[in-house]
């Protein structure tokens, strides 16, 4: 059993249609036709939706993303139509709302990995590879790959695990050509992203995009190298053969599986409220994420 521990009410605001309540984003539709994506403080693991919030992290992923679209815009278009309030909207809506184009969605998670880690891990040490693709021998926690791989996942709904797929997957479901771009774009706009982080000192070794075509041009959507839908690690920190700390929530994950916090991830029961050292600890992660990557200073 998995999924919201307390699924919120959606905000009703004149001019909007609710559509969908996911782990982190609200999304409406205005008397446009075009997407209103609202970027809440909610935090998930283990694919629970948590009891608790993280102060100002749909704000940090919003700014963030935007930043991000700034830097790729010349590698793919992004859905962002305006950064402007719905009128009617609450205050608290300022700095998380973006308005969107309404795409045609491709139904897979498009993920890039430049190092071993997470899933890919687990499998690697099944099998030597990731998502069908060999590996090479002696490659531990934290190994950086021989070149970026494309490793597609599907989307699940919430309360369920992604699963990983093979690109001859991606190819059957959604035609050679597409699933072609598909990979091709992830790992252009992965590279330009790996490098941008390590000028700043980040490693970043793992990421998944969301595409979608608006008409017949693939375009970039939802959010984009956030520490939600990315891995980033300090790089003078690095060091294979072991877990790497990150600018992630694997420090709400590593309390929720504490022996002291008593929660059975594998059972029914739902995870516990996180403490407020919890939170305040992961609001700073988030935050220094943001000012890290965009060099700018949160206030």
């Amino acid at each position: 059993m998995s999924g919201f521990v307390e699924k919120p009410e959606p905000v009703e605001v004149p001019g909007l249609t609710h559509l969908h309540t996911g782990k982190v984003r609200d999304l409406y539709q205005n008397a446009a036709g075009d997407l209103v994506m609202v970027a809440s403080d909610r935090i998930s693991a283990y694919d629970w939706v948590l009891p608790t919030e993280i102060p100002d992290k749909g704000r940090v992923l919003t700014q963030l993303s935007l930043w991000w679209f700034d830097q790729l815009s010349d590698l793919a278009p992004h859905h962002v139509i305006s950064t402007d309030l719905p009128a009617g909207a609450p205050a608290d809506w300022a700095g998380r709302t973006l308005v969107c184009k309404s795409l045609r969605m491709v139904p897979v998670e498009c993920v890039a990995r430049g190092y071993l880690t997470g899933s890919g891990l687990v499998e690697y040490r099944q099998s030597r590879t990731v998502c069908g693709l060999a590996l090479p021998e002696g490659l531990s926690d934290g190994s950086e790959l021989p070149a970026p791989i494309f490793t597609p996942a599907t989307k699940a709904a919430v309360g369920d695990h992604d699963e990983n797929v093979s690109y001859e997957e991606v190819a059957r479901q959604l035609g050679a050509e597409d699933a072609a771009e598909l990979r091709q774009a992830t790992l252009t706009i992965y590279s330009r992203a790996r490098d941008i982080a390590r000028e700043r000192g980040l490693i970043l070794a793992d990421t998944k995009f969301e595409f979608g075509f608006d008409g017949e041009r693939l375009t970039l959507a939802d959010e984009v190298l956030t520490p939600d839908s990315s891995r980033f690690w300090p790089a003078d920190q690095w060091e294979p053969g072991r877990a790497q700390p990150s600018f992630d929530k694997q420090f709400v994950r590593d309390w929720l599986t504490a022996p002291a916090t008593a929660w059975d991830r594998t059972g029914e029961l739902p995870p516990p409220a996180l403490p407020d050292e919890v939170v305040e600890h992961t609001r700073a992660k988030y935050l220094e994420a943001y000012e890290r990557l965009t060099g700018l200073s949160w206030s």
